[in-house]
């Protein structure tokens, strides 16, 4: 008998010509890497000698290829009609008995090893299918839970008609794949019966960005259908790899709940599925333990090191079992390609308009046109060049208009989801999960689509204006004064990785506990006692899966911290602990109870004094835990403290008591403490300060405030708020001098530096060891900071602390 089917044991990666990607990398992990803890459900593939074979025996070959050669390659006019016309000439014949034999010995050798009824995936894999530069996602067919001998050779003749669906035809096309070279394999696999469980994909890498210190893994209920075609928002966990491959306890960074609304099963009364709708106490559960996200990171982690590459892969948990598996692993065929990720393209709106939507933003871009409404691939001759598309969900068969669209907007799916894969892969601004988009949206309005603004994608209503520009980061240089970041959005982290700072100089918190977390911490502490029936309510809501409400506050502010840690570990990240005044911390949920009113909060509750007031220690105690989470369980300790508006030397004092008492030490694992120097008697007093913190960070607006008796926010009294008097350049000088004398750090954040060459010269001049700014003056931050050194270079000006 020829060589019709090869087991998985007797396959590795160098069979892709044989049987395909899908099968060759099958193989390969059931080799190579079963042995390693990674679990690969078994089976066998039929190989391209099969296919040609197949088409030879039965004399469709030259049929087939003739109509395929009348194919319209230019406006594909009649693509429906060809691949109609060549799928139903495969299925009016009947697989060779030679095949048919092979495949059922294949069959048998499986249900003897495993002893009984079994259940089989039959899956495509093209001979051209998984390369690094082509992902095919998607464009064969996939048949599950076939059962016996009979079903599993019309799944497979099923499976070489799939070959010639329109998608997988138009994507040859379009990625120069000769169709008379390309065979098809099928890999017959044992079921994982995960329509009783769940199912996923991860990334070895952000797939939006291309950080790749971390591995995404998502998750749903049931069949892993849905989340391939995007028609629900799963779960997502991000895992940092080095935490990982250390050994720390919690390595997940962060986790977002999705809604979860389907769960796909087998339809018991026919051979095909049903989308039944998730329990509502089940949707706003995760899908997964933190154990179970740990081995598929682990899991993940483990193929990428085999294959030396970052990878895109498929998992399923068994009901039956409880086990998890791997069902299929393939190269990640985006972010990866990317050869030059030192140069960007920023892009920033001129002015917002009124916004329509918002969901997941894909692509850090910004687009605009007329929406069009679709509601199936066949109205695709709706959509014309340029227009946003605007969709329930899509699947692969929308591949070959989604090329035409300057934007997609779908109302469904997650960043795994089909249209966030080929929105990547065209480079579209893409919207997905945004539940409403073809509500809210009219077919023909003029929209904007804005995902240039973190994770969260934004619609706007009308054509705005935007800038955009590239930049050689490569280009800038690297000078000796540090260019450091302000972060407070743990969305943008991964993004910002690939700037050219030297870390993190100022992450506030306060974005963390208004945008995640949005309940006044004393309210968690005291939810029993609260007054306020509304806010009562609506904190319930919010943390009815945390038992302690405090836990809910430590668990959310962790994860924002510890993803903007992981985005630049090992370099500095300097958290400040909040610095809301009394009338914003009043505004959080629950928060009225808690804030004493005052009539000028700018100089009142705020900063260190409230971390030792019996009105705000408690939840100064979870600040503390989610840091000392972030740095013990998580492994994140390039994480440093740094202590707002602290008033008096008794004071710093206090505050290093306090952190102590609550588990942070200075000094050990590395923790160092850090103090904003934004009053005048942190600067008359820094070489006393000093004593208490490892470093200053000059707090320029507060400064300039407090400085020159001037209100930061009155209009009145703007064109006196000036960083560069001369009696605030004086403070700034003072205070690096005093920095220098006791060999303290110093850096200063704020905006001067970047808006004017002639601050940041001075800053250069006195010796400051870093600047942090804001990421979108960063380039002309750091611009600055070369012209200045250069010039301090020219005059023979030398840093003796340095």
């Amino acid at each position: 008998m020829k060589n019709y089917i090869r087991h998985f044991n007797e396959i590795d990666i160098n069979d892709v010509p044989t049987v395909g990607g899908k099968n060759a990398s099958l193989g390969e992990m059931f080799q190579k890497l079963t042995s390693k803890g990674v679990k690969i459900p078994d089976g066998f593939a039929t190989t391209s000698e099969a296919y040609w074979h197949y088409l030879q025996e039965v004399h469709i070959k030259d049929e087939i290829f003739g109509y395929l050669s009348k194919l319209d390659t230019k406006g594909f006019s009649n693509l429906k009609e060809i691949g109609a016309i060549v799928r139903k000439t495969i299925l009016e014949t009947e697989i060779p008995e030679d095949i048919k034999e092979a495949i059922e010995e294949g069959y048998d050798s499986l249900s003897k090893k495993y002893k009984g009824d079994i259940s089989l995936a039959v899956r495509s894999s093209a001979t051209a299918e998984d390369l690094p530069n082509a992902s095919f996602a998607g464009q064969q067919e996939s048949y599950l839970n076939i059962k016996g001998k009979e079903d599993l050779i019309d799944a497979c003749k099923r499976c070489y008609a799939s070959l010639f669906t329109d998608r997988a035809i138009k994507y040859r096309e379009d990625n120069g794949f000769d169709h008379t070279k390309v065979a098809l394999s099928i890999g017959i696999q044992m079921m994982v019966r995960s329509d009783l469980a769940a199912s996923g994909v991860n990334f070895t890498l952000d797939p939006d960005t291309g950080f790749d210190q971390v591995v995404m893994v998502s998750s749903i209920y049931g069949l892993g259908e849905n989340i391939v075609q995007g028609s629900i928002n799963p779960d997502d966990y991000f895992v940092f790899k080095p935490s990982l491959k250390n050994g720390i306890e919690q390595p997940i960074v962060s986790r977002r709940l999705g809604s979860k609304e389907k769960t796909m099963v087998y339809d018991k009364s026919a051979s095909g599925t049903l989308n039944l709708d998730t329990p509502i106490e089940k949707q706003e559960q995760f899908v997964l333990t933190d154990a179970e996200v740990i081995k598929l990171a682990q899991w993940s982690l483990i193929i990428e090191d085999h294959y030396k590459r970052p990878m895109d892969i498929e998992w399923a948990k068994d009901g039956l079992t409880n086990e998890l598996y791997i069902v299929q692993a393939r190269p990640e065929t985006v972010q990866s390609a990317k050869k030059n990720k030192l140069k960007i393209n920023t892009y920033s709106l001129l002015k917002k308009g009124k916004e329509i939507t918002r969901g997941m933003g894909l692509g850090n871009k910004i687009a605009s046109g007329k929406a069009r409404i679709l509601h199936s691939p066949e109205e695709s001759d709706k959509l014309q060049e340029g227009e946003i598309l605007v969709t329930e969900r899509t699947d692969p068969d929308w591949d070959p208009i989604l090329k035409k669209a300057a934007g997609i907007i779908t109302d469904q799916g997650g960043r795994t989801s089909h249209a966030a894969i080929v929105a990547r892969e065209v480079g579209a601004a893409a919207i997905v999960g945004s539940n409403n988009a073809t509500k809210v949206i009219k077919d023909g309005q003029e929209i904007t689509i804005s995902c240039a603004e973190g994770t969260t994608g934004i619609v706007y209503d009308g054509l705005l204006e935007w800038n955009e520009k590239e930049v050689d980061l490569s280009t800038l240089g690297k000078p000796h004064t540090q260019p450091m970041l302000i972060l407070a959005d743990p969305d943008q982290a991964f993004k910002f990785s690939f700037y050219p700072s030297e870390g993190v100089g100022l992450m506030r918190m306060e974005f963390v506990i208004n945008n995640s977390i949005r309940i006044h911490p004393m309210a968690l502490k005291n939810f029993d006692q609260l007054k306020d029936l509304v806010a009562k309510e609506k904190i319930q809501k919010l943390t009815h899966h945390y038992p302690d409400k405090s836990d809910y506050f430590v668990h959310k502010l962790a994860e924002g911290i510890a993803t903007i840690a992981a985005a630049f570990y090992p370099k500095d990240v300097i958290v400040r602990t909040s610095d809301f005044k009394s009338n914003e911390y009043a505004n959080l949920i629950g928060g009225t109870e808690f804030e004493p009113i005052e009539s000028n909060p700018m100089l009142g509750f705020r900063g260190a004094s409230r971390y030792y007031n019996p009105k705000y220690q408690e939840a100064f105690a979870l600040e503390c835990k989610a840091i000392k989470r972030v740095r013990e369980t998580m492994g994140l300790t390039n994480v440093k403290i740094m202590i707002p508006f602290c008033r008096t030397l008794k004071e710093a004092a206090k505050i290093v008591e306090i952190l102590e008492e609550n588990g942070l030490i200075r000094g050990e694992n590395g923790l160092q403490l850090y103090m904003m120097a934004e009053i005048p008697n942190n600067i008359i007093l820094a070489e006393e300060f000093a004593k208490f913190f490892d470093g200053f960070s000059i707090g320029s607006n507060d400064l300039t405030q407090l400085t020159l008796g001037v209100d930061r926010d009155s209009e009145l009294l703007s064109t006196i708020f000036d960083i560069k008097d001369p009696g605030v350049k004086k403070m700034i000088a003072m205070v690096i001098a005093s920095a220098h004398k006791t060999h303290t750090k110093i850096g200063l954040c704020g905006q001067a530096p970047s808006d004017y060459p002639e601050f940041a010269q001075f800053l250069v001049e006195n010796g400051i060891n870093s600047i942090s700014f804001n990421p979108d003056a960063l380039i002309s931050g750091i611009n600055n900071i070369n012209s200045a050194e250069k010039y301090k270079t020219k005059l023979g000006l030398v840093d003796s602390h340095k």
